[in-house]
C-alpha cells in the first residue's frame, strides 16, 4: 500500500516546492501575495465593464458647484443620492474631467482588453453609497461627504450599482470646479547639487505657452528676487503599460523646477509661486512659503534628519475603501506636527503606491504638501516608482503599474547627473548620503556599483564625519518572513557585492524601506555582529548599523519566525527614525510611532576623528613599504 502511494506523494511534493518556489519569488520581487496585501484600491473597480443602466428616477447632486473662491487648493463636496432600487453594492465614484465618456478613450483600442469600452478612465476615488446611512438600502437615500483637491480640471460624480466588479451606471451628478484650476500648487522643495542651492518644484494646468513661471524669494524680511523656472511633463505613450497608459492615464499638468542659487548658510528665506499670464497679469500661490537654507558642508551645528519608507496615501474623507496604506496620515500629520524639529526629510522609496493610477501622485503631493513645501523633501526610487519587465529595471515586475518611473522621476527634483538612474549624493552639514537605487544593478561591475564607491570614497570624514547608505530594497540584513523563507535574510547578491564598500568606506549607518515594518541590527561584518553594544558605541568604525524603515505607512510585513542574533530590535507597527547630529563626534539615532511620537528605541554614536581613521578588517590598504 505505501509503495502504491509513493508516486501521488512525490506529485504533491513537486506541487508544493513549485507553489512555494513561486510564492517566495512573487515576495522577493513585489511581496503582493508575501503578506496578503490587496493591489491599489482603484484596481479593485472594473470600470471598463461598466454598462448604461440610467435610471429615470435615480439622482446624484453635488454641491457647491464652484470650490476655492477664497483661493482654497482643498474643499469639501456634499454629495446628496436617491435610488429607487438600492443595494449595499451601490457605490460612488469621482470623476476628472468631468466628462468621463468614452470620448475621452485613446484611439488606440490595442491598449484595451475588451475592445473600446464605454467608460475608459478609473474614478480618482469612491465611496459605498452605504457608508454614512447603514439603512440605505431601504430608504435609497444617502449623503456622502467627499474632500476634493485642485487637480486642474472639473469633477463628477456617479452612482453605480453592481458593486464594483460589474459596475452599471446609474445617475451621473452635475459637475463642480475649482475657480483658478490652473494655480500653480504643491511646491516640494530639494536639495541642488550644490550646497548652496535649494530647487522648488510644483505642478500647475499652465504650459510655458500659456505662462511663464517663476519664483519670487529672498531672505526673510529683504528684498526679493525673481529666477525662472523650467518646466516638463509627460503624456500617455511616456507610459509603459496597464493601467498607467489606459483607465489610470490622467492628464499630470506641468510641472516647474526653479533653482534658488547662492544661498546663506543657516538662514531662512521666503518663498511665493508666480505664473506671468500671456496678458502681462500675474497668477500667484496662496501663500507665501519659507524655508531653512542648508549649513555649509562640514559645519558644526545642529543637524535633524528624518528617514523612512513606504508610506503612500490615504484618503482623509475616508474615500478607497480597500485602502492598504492605513498608517499613512499617522506618520504624515506627526511629521507636520514636529515640523520645527527636523531640518530635511528622506523617503527612500515607495512614495504614493499610485501603481499607474496618475491622479493618485496629485493626491500624494498634497498630502506631504506641508512637509515638502518647508523642508527638502528627498526622495528614491522604489519598486513601486520604477518596476517594469523590459524597461531596464533590474527586477522583472509589473509593480509601478506601467509608470516604470517617468513619473516619479518628473514630479520630485533629485540633484543626480541622470534622473533616470536615480541614484544620487547629497551633503547636508556634517552628513554624507550616497542614495543608491535598488530597481537598477547595483553589483560589481556595473554603472552605478562605480558610482556607489565613488560616492563613499569622496566623503571627507574630518568635516562629515556621518556618511549614510540609502536603498529601497534591502541590500544588508532583515529578518523579513519572505527573506527568512529564503535563508537569506536580504535582497539577492545585496550585501555579496556591497559589504565590501560599507566596510572599506566605513559607513555608519545603512536605511532600507520595502520591508514595511522597523527593524536595527548591530554593527555588522560578514554577517558578525563586531560590537557587543546595544545603545552606545564608541570608538573605531569596524561595522556598519543596518535600519530598516518601511514602516510609513503600507500594510505591515511580518517577521521570520525564528529571530536571528544580529537583529537588536524589530517593531511591527508605523513609524519613522530621526537622526540628530550635534557636533562632529555625537549622533543620535531614533526611532519613533507614528501613532503618538514617541521614542521606542535609540543608540548613540561618539566618536573622534582618530577613530575614523583607524584600520579594521577590510577597511584599509593591505600595507605600504613604510617600516
Amino acid at each position: 500500500m505505501e509503495s502504491e502511494n509513493q508516486p501521488l506523494m512525490k506529485v504533491v511534493v513537486l506541487v508544493y516546492i513549485f507553489v512555494l518556489g513561486n510564492f517566495v519569488s512573487a515576495d522577493r520581487s513585489g511581496h503582493r501575495s508575501g503578506y496578503g496585501e490587496n493591489q491599489q484600491p482603484l484596481s479593485h473597480i472594473a470600470i471598463h465593464k461598466t454598462v448604461l443602466a440610467l435610471h429615470a428616477s435615480a439622482s446624484i447632486a453635488a454641491y457647491p458647484f464652484l470650490l476655492g473662491l477664497k483661493g482654497e487648493d482643498v474643499q469639501w463636496v456634499t454629495v446628496a443620492l436617491e435610488h429607487p432600487e438600492p443595494s449595499n453594492d451601490d457605490w460612488v465614484g469621482v470623476f476628472s474631467p468631468a466628462n468621463f465618456n468614452s470620448s475621452l478613450c485613446p484611439a488606440d483600442e490595442a491598449n484595451w482588453k475588451i475592445g473600446k469600452p464605454y467608460i475608459c478612465t478609473a474614478p480618482i476615488k469612491f465611496k459605498y453609497a452605504n457608508r454614512s446611512n447603514s439603512n440605505y438600502a431601504k430608504t435609497g437615500k444617502a449623503t456622502l461627504r467627499f474632500r476634493l483637491i485642485n487637480q486642474r480640471a472639473d469633477f463628477s460624480f456617479a452612482l453605480f450599482s453592481g458593486g464594483v466588479a460589474n459596475p452599471k451606471l446609474v445617475a451621473i451628478s452635475n459637475s463642480v470646479s475649482f475657480a483658478n484650476p490652473k494655480a500653480p500648487l504643491y511646491p516640494r522643495l530639494a536639495l541642488g547639487k550644490a550646497w548652496d542651492e535649494m530647487t522648488v518644484t510644483w505642478t500647475s494646468g499652465n504650459n510655458i505657452d500659456e505662462a511663464v513661471p517663476f519664483v519670487e524669494w529672498g531672505l526673510k524680511g529683504e528684498t526679493q528676487v525673481r529666477s525662472p523656472a523650467g518646466t516638463l511633463t509627460y503624456d500617455r505613450t511616456s507610459m509603459c503599460g496597464e493601467p498607467a497608459r489606459t483607465v489610470g492615464w490622467r492628464d499630470p499638468g506641468f510641472f516647474h523646477t526653479s533653482f534658488l542659487k547662492d544661498l546663506w548658510p543657516n538662514s531662512e528665506y521666503t518663498y511665493r509661486l508666480g505664473h506671468r499670464l500671456c496678458n502681462g497679469s500675474y497668477v500667484w500661490s496662496k501663500k507665501t512659503y519659507s524655508f531653512k537654507s542648508p549649513p555649509y558642508p562640514g559645519q558644526d551645528s545642529l543637524q535633524r534628519v528624518i528617514v523612512f519608507g513606504d508610506m503612500g496615501k490615504a484618503e482623509r474623507d475616508g474615500s478607497n475603501e480597500f485602502s492598504v496604506e492605513p498608517g499613512s496620515l499617522n506618520t504624515t500629520d506627526q511629521l507636520i506636527k514636529d515640523l520645527k524639529n527636523y531640518d530635511i526629510v528622506f523617503h527612500i522609496g515607495d512614495m504614493a503606491y499610485a501603481d499607474g493610477y496618475l491622479a493618485e501622485w496629485d493626491q500624494f503631493t498634497e498630502q506631504v504638501g506641508p512637509i515638502a513645501s518647508t523642508v527638502p523633501y528627498m526622495v528614491a526610487s522604489g519598486n513601486h516608482e520604477r518596476d517594469w519587465p523590459n524597461s531596464g529595471s533590474f527586477f522583472d515586475v509589473v509593480d509601478s503599474g506601467g509608470e516604470c518611473g517617468v513619473v516619479a522621476e518628473t514630479m520630485f527634483y533629485v540633484p543626480a547627473d541622470n534622473r533616470a538612474k536615480f541614484w544620487y549624493s547629497a551633503d547636508y552639514g556634517m552628513f554624507k548620503f550616497c542614495i543608491a537605487d535598488s530597481e537598477h544593478d547595483w553589483r560589481a561591475g556595473s554603472e552605478q556599483y562605480q558610482w556607489i564607491e565613488k560616492c563613499l570614497a569622496s566623503a571627507d570624514r574630518r568635516k562629515q564625519p556621518w556618511l549614510i547608505f540609502v536603498a529601497h530594497r534591502v541590500l544588508g540584513y532583515s529578518s523579513n518572513l519572505w527573506y527568512g523563507r529564503e535563508g537569506s535574510f536580504e535582497e539577492p547578491m545585496g550585501r555579496e557585492h556591497l559589504q565590501n564598500l560599507w566596510q572599506k568606506y566605513k559607513v555608519d549607518i545603512a536605511f532600507f524601506g520595502h520591508v514595511h515594518n522597523y527593524e536595527r541590527i548591530c554593527p555588522i561584518y560578514q554577517n558578525q555582529c563586531v560590537n557587543e553594544e546595544k545603545s552606545r558605541y564608541s570608538g573605531v568604525v569596524n561595522g556598519t548599523i543596518h535600519i530598516v524603515v518601511g514602516g510609513g505607512g503600507r500594510s505591515l510585513s511580518d517577521y521570520s519566525i525564528l529571530k536571528p542574533y544580529w537583529s537588536l530590535y524589530r517593531d511591527y507597527d508605523f513609524g519613522f527614525t530621526k537622526l540628530t547630529a550635534f557636533n562632529h563626534s555625537s549622533l543620535l539615532f531614533e526611532y519613533k510611532k507614528s501613532r503618538d511620537g514617541e521614542v521606542y528605541d535609540s543608540f548613540t554614536i561618539y566618536r573622534e576623528y582618530k577613530d575614523v581613521l583607524a584600520c579594521v578588517h577590510d577597511s584599509c590598504e593591505a600595507t605600504t613599504l613604510a617600516t
